[in-house]
């Protein structure tokens, strides 16, 4: 098989949409000698915030002279980048290398068990173990998980430390419709005696997450209770225990940047406390600091300014607003938004149409996508306009400020166009 080949066969996968549960999982990588046994692993778990804290771990581990495998999802710019090696992704051969040793077993699944065939998400899942535990073992692999936790096929390693970055109503037609029923499904990857370094606003959640830390005999470090992140606008200073780190300035904006990297900084300590790992605060904090992520309050034009962000459920959209009005209320913003079928695109559309001078709205290659007249219906701006070739209008934009927003996967479909 070539590259191209072994793409098609992965994307060919996803006809067998989603299906929670580790039973797949756990058969394939048996058949494969548990090649996840192998690693050194952070699991980074949560509705919002998950890529941006694996940013921050990895360029923190980096920077402390560790090579460092990322897992994340979904791709923004290429395919490969969802399998990283020290910030770059895998290349072409190594695609098709993995796709060779996965394909075997994933077709053995289907002809030897009645569990069904494998999904695209845990072919990818499997071509990471495989590769991060047998093709190039690094120093640490820091693994977003996709859907969910606890039956997320991520959730199939022992952990050297696990990290909650919050609790959010997303896939609630999967995960349950409330705060509680979503806690106790991200509250399937606690691990006994593994550290959950968690973040979590909902008083039900909170307590259901306790009570699981306590449970499994797990230390629990909680923003807010152990960490704090106290902050000026745009620096923050981050506590924990007899940790003062102050004047930290992000480079990636909003108040939920400095929890995130609050997260990511409380987890490194404890890592460090266990011995498991050496650090130097300064290296690390200076990392943390330079860090970006692609799709996340992301300004790829100055004049007239555009902005992508990833936003793409209610939770995200309502912190996307407050970081806009923070640091561009002096501006007129436009706001060009698609999505995808099953978010709460009433409440998403409620929140951007407060700081929106004019809302365009569009539709997008992707099977789930939403068509543009199902979110035109829901919009109520009186100025209000359907977009048609979405790229040639962010090109032209000749306005103030324009945010392209509602789906990552919108986001990748914009940068994929401007990148042509």
């Amino acid at each position: 098989m070539d590259y191209l080949e072994s793409l098609y066969w992965i994307h060919e996968r996803t006809k067998f949409g989603i299906k929670p549960g580790v039973r797949r999982m756990e058969w394939m990588l048996e058949r494969m000698g548990n090649p996840e046994k192998n690693i050194r692993g952070i699991h980074v778990v949560g509705t919002n915030g998950k890529g941006s804290t694996v940013s921050y771990l990895k360029n923190a581990l980096m920077a402390n002279g560790y090579e460092v495998g990322t897992f994340t999802s979904p791709y923004i710019e290429t395919f490969n980048e969802r399998i990283s090696l020290n910030g770059n992704p895998i290349t072409d051969d190594e695609i098709v290398t993995l796709v060779e040793k996965v394909k075997p077993v994933s077709e053995a699944l289907a002809e030897e068990t009645d569990l069904g065939l494998a999904t695209e998400f845990e072919v990818m899942t499997m071509m990471m173990f495989v590769y991060f535990g047998e093709v190039h073992p690094v120093d640490f692999t820091v693994i977003e998980a996709g859907l969910g936790a606890k039956h997320d096929s991520t959730n199939v390693f022992m952990p050297i430390m696990t990290i909650l970055t919050s609790i959010g109503l997303d896939h609630t037609n999967i995960m349950g419709d409330t705060y509680l029923d979503i806690a106790r499904e991200k509250a399937g990857v606690i691990k006994p005696g593994v550290t959950l370094v968690y973040a979590i606003k909902n008083a039900d959640a909170k307590q259901y997450v306790n009570e699981a830390v306590a449970e499994a005999g797990s230390k629990g470090i909680k923003l807010d209770r152990d960490i704090q992140c106290v902050s000026s606008g745009e620096e923050f200073t981050f506590r924990y225990k007899d940790y003062e780190l102050e004047d930290i300035r992000l480079k990636m904006l909003g108040y939920h940047q400095q929890e995130n990297a609050s997260l990511a900084i409380a987890a490194l300590i404890d890592m460090y406390e266990q011995e498991m790992l050496h650090l130097d605060f300064n290296k690390m904090v200076s990392a943390i600091e330079e860090t970006t992520w692609t799709g996340r309050i992301e300004t790829i034009q100055e004049e007239p300014t555009i902005i992508l962000d990833g936003a793409h459920n209610r939770e995200s959209i309502d912190v996307l607003v407050d970081t806009m009005k923070q640091h561009y209320s002096d501006r007129k913003i436009d706001v060009l938004f698609s999505a995808i079928d099953g978010k709460p695109i009433g409440s998403m559309l409620y929140s951007l149409e407060e700081i929106a001078d004019k809302f365009y709205v569009t539709e997008f290659d992707f099977p789930k996508a939403l068509p543009v007249d199902t979110i035109y219906e829901s919009v109520e701006h009186d100025q209000k306009m359907k977009i048609k070739e979405y790229g040639e209008f962010i090109k032209h934009y000749n306005g103030d400020l324009l945010l392209v927003t509602g789906s990552l996967y919108f986001i990748s479909a914009v940068k994929a166009y401007l990148k042509k």
